[in-house]
């Protein structure tokens, strides 16, 4: 079986039809070599074929996590020029007042039947799936000249403008990032892989990759109580789990059957810090399976995985370096780093990314020159350099230090403070307002807003709050709110980030 959906299962040779299928209608559709096409959609079938078929007809898939607002869809629509959206009736009547934002885009395919009765206004030529699915030329092959070092996909990730920024990746990376996490996971056929994260999240991304690199099954989950996951692990007899430190945190909590023990052979974190006590609580749970922690950026995917042998050892380790990477820790300078000092971590190989999608800008700050390299060399080998400082110790492992830019990582993603706080600059409530992240046990770090009023008698914490769950996802929605007299600045004027993180620090605590 390659895909687990609900009740339906779908093998390897089914699965490949519909692709073809698809890709055929693509090709109907007249869809262009590394043209983007758009996948609106939770997980579930259509998704999965959606985005082979994409890549087999020659375009280029661009996965929009489910929660996003329609303004934020609309800004990657708008972005990176898709031009076909693959999405439902449901979410494109939320999609239907942003529409005339999206100018490239032409045609809206619903994985529904029926198509709904539409605004004259909107410009879009909608189709349903059959009549999408009809648009197949069979009497023709697919004619899609592809090789490895083309793009397969842009992945959208938060930037420090405020403005999330597309990752773009070529199928290299994609196959790369699979193969060397199937290799030390162990990932075989017999394996039953739960897809709890989305699509639109690299690492959520590659449990399905790595599944269909080595033929194992990948069961498709969209959750709604993290006890929907422990069900799900007992009844689909799962052989490996991945999630972020709050959902670990979660089910940590639940109850787990015995069974689960006999058949969960691994589980894995990345996304931010597990807590020793989250962690202790899993593996009580099932002593049998080996959990692995691990590092990863979206320009380079992942980065570095700690083996279950080193745990006990050295449990606040990011690991090594990856199959096929090489990790190095240096000064701004690029020269390296002497054990235990403090560095930039670059990353350097195979897995880095092709750049940020039309932002020359962006790409030239992280996407730099890799250090040492050979005066010989005609070429200049590209490495990411991820704005995270880390330490190595003697042994080569790995510890985390901190962040250089003020993005926020919550629940496992990254989160930029400029897309809050303009959000919170529009409510037309505060006079000053400042996003930062503060150290939480289960988020990682939770999102806290400190504001400066105009009027603190009549200020309403609750409109600021209602404001924000209805213009952004629940991730980016700020834990709780603080109000100043004034916010602390730098010489230079700007607010000081430093000074209220040091502020709130025991905020949580």
């Amino acid at each position: 079986m390659a895909i687990g959906y609900k009740k339906t299962t779908t093998t390897y040779l089914v699965l490949d039809q519909l692709v073809h299928l698809q890709a055929l209608a693509f090709q109907g559709l007249h869809l262009k070599r590394q043209q983007r096409v758009a996948v609106y959609l939770p997980k579930q079938l259509e998704t999965v074929t959606s985005f082979l078929s994409i890549s087999k007809a020659g375009g280029v898939f661009v996965p929009v996590n489910p929660v996003l607002k329609a303004e934020q869809v609309a800004y990657i629509l708008a972005d990176c020029n898709v031009q076909i959206l693959i999405t439902s009736k449901s979410r494109l009547q939320s999609l239907i007042p942003v529409l005339d934002n999206c100018p490239d885009l032409h045609t809206i395919v619903l994985v529904d039947d029926q198509v709904p009765t539409l605004s004259p206004d909107i410009s879009q030529h909608v189709l349903g799936w059959q009549d999408f699915l009809a648009r197949a030329p069979l009497t023709h092959p697919i004619a899609a000249p592809i090789i490895d070092t083309d793009m397969a996909a842009i992945l959208y990730t938060s930037g420090s403008t405020g403005k999330p920024k597309g990752v773009v990746l070529s199928h290299r990376n994609l196959v790369t990032g699979a193969k060397s996490v199937a290799e030390y996971l162990g990932i075989t056929a017999a394996d039953r892989i739960l897809a709890v994260l989305p699509f639109s999240f690299d690492y959520g991304l590659n449990q399905l990759t790595a599944s269909l690199l080595k033929g194992a099954c990948c069961v498709l989950l969209d959750y709604l109580l993290p006890r929907d996951v422990i069900t799900a692990l007992a009844a689909q007899k799962i052989t490996g789990l991945a999630a972020v430190p709050p959902l670990w945190a979660q089910l940590a909590s639940q109850e787990w059957p015995e069974s689960i023990d006999g058949h969960l052979r691994y589980m894995t974190n990345s996304g931010g810090k597990m807590p020793k006590s989250v962690l202790s609580a899993i593996c009580s749970k099932t002593p049998s399976s080996q959990f692995y922690l691990m590092y990863g950026l979206t320009e380079a995917f992942r980065s570095t995985y700690l083996p279950p042998d080193q745990l006990g050892l050295r449990p606040d380790s990011m690991g090594k370096a990856i199959p096929n990477a090489d990790i190095l820790v240096v000064r701004e300078d690029g020269s390296p780093c002497a054990p235990h000092e403090p560095g930039e971590l670059v990353h350097r190989g195979s897995l880095v990314a092709m750049g940020y999608w039309n932002d020359l800008e962006k790409t030239a700050e992280r996407f730099k020159p890799a250090p040492n390299q050979l005066s010989g060399l005609p070429l200049t080998e590209i490495a990411v350099w991820s704005g995270d400082t880390v330490t190595m110790d003697e042994e080569g492992y790995l510890y985390f230090v901190g962040r250089k830019d003020d993005m926020i990582k919550s629940s496992g993603y990254r989160v930029s403070p400029t897309e809050i706080e303009e959000v919170i600059y529009a409510s037309g409530l505060v006079k000053e307002a400042a996003a930062i992240g503060i150290e939480h046990d289960t988020l990682g770090q939770a999102i806290v807003v400190v504001i400066n009023v105009e009027d603190p008698q009549v200020f309403q914490e609750i409109e600021l709050i209602n404001l924000c769950k209805a213009r952004l996802p629940n991730f980016m929605v700020p834990a709780k709110i603080q109000t100043l007299s004034s916010l602390p600045k730098n010489p230079n004027g700007k607010i000081d980030r430093k000074a209220l993180v040091k502020q709130f620090a025991d905020l949580f605590n």
